[in-house]
């Protein structure tokens, strides 16, 4: 039996998805482990480690491999990988409060959201079928949309990175530089910031609407005899 069990723990790590998302953990280390000095091969590693992203959860449906582990492994190397790069934005652009603020408000988002999904009994985060809010609903209902949000919030802060100087700076005066000099990256840059706003808002819905979960969790628990 042991044995058994075993042999199904080993072949669900084995998953094609989660050999990706091991491949990612990879890819982010090495650009991390790289940044200060090679910004480019640093870009190149977390956009692809992010594209794969994508391709973990086609891989997952293709070949019936969607596993719980594996959502949690993608969350994780998401959040994680966000948020070092935030970390790091911090300390080239001023004021360093503005991208800790979106480190703590995209990490609260989803361990609330993740939480809430618990306690509602779902098995997926991105079922908010019930929820009363339009543009929730629409963020995780439409594929495309929610792809496009993302994108373009990681396409946002990767050319962040690539803009920083050696001092820092405030984050408009860069990008309004850049738009001047015609720097190759101001175009993506500012097509960019609606799906970054748009991820923005839908962080802060998504924590309130995870949080008001959590207390009727509470509250329907109370009234129980």
């Amino acid at each position: 039996m042991a044995k058994t069990s075993t042999k199904r723990t080993l072949s669900v790590y084995l998953y094609i998805p989660n050999i990706i998302g091991y491949v990612r953990v990879l890819m982010n280390c090495v650009a991390f482990a790289c940044c200060f000095y090679d910004k480019k091969l640093f870009a190149v590693l977390y956009f692809v480690s992010f594209v794969c992203d994508g391709l973990d959860g086609w891989f997952a449906r293709k070949f019936n491999q969607v596993s719980t582990f594996g959502a949690v492994l993608d969350m994780v190397t998401d959040r994680v990988s966000t948020a070092c790069l935030l970390v790091i934005l911090s300390q080239f652009y001023r004021p360093t409060m503005v991208f800790l603020s979106l480190l703590a408000l995209d990490i609260a988002s989803h361990w609330l959201q993740m939480y809430s999904t618990f306690l509602a009994g779902k098995a997926s985060h991105k079922d908010v079928k019930d929820s009363t809010n339009w543009l929730l609903k629409a963020y995780y209902g439409n594929r495309l949309f929610m792809c496009y949000c993302c994108v373009a919030s990681e396409v946002l802060y990767i050319i962040l990175f690539l803009l920083a100087g050696n001092e820092p700076e405030s984050v408009i005066n860069v990008l309004v530089n850049a738009v001047k000099q015609g720097s190759l990256l101001s175009l993506p840059a500012v097509l960019s910031l609606f799906g970054w706003a748009i991820k923005q808002v839908i962080n802060v819905i998504q924590m309130k609407t995870a949080a008001d979960v959590c207390v009727l969790y509470d509250m329907n628990r109370k009234e129980k005899p």
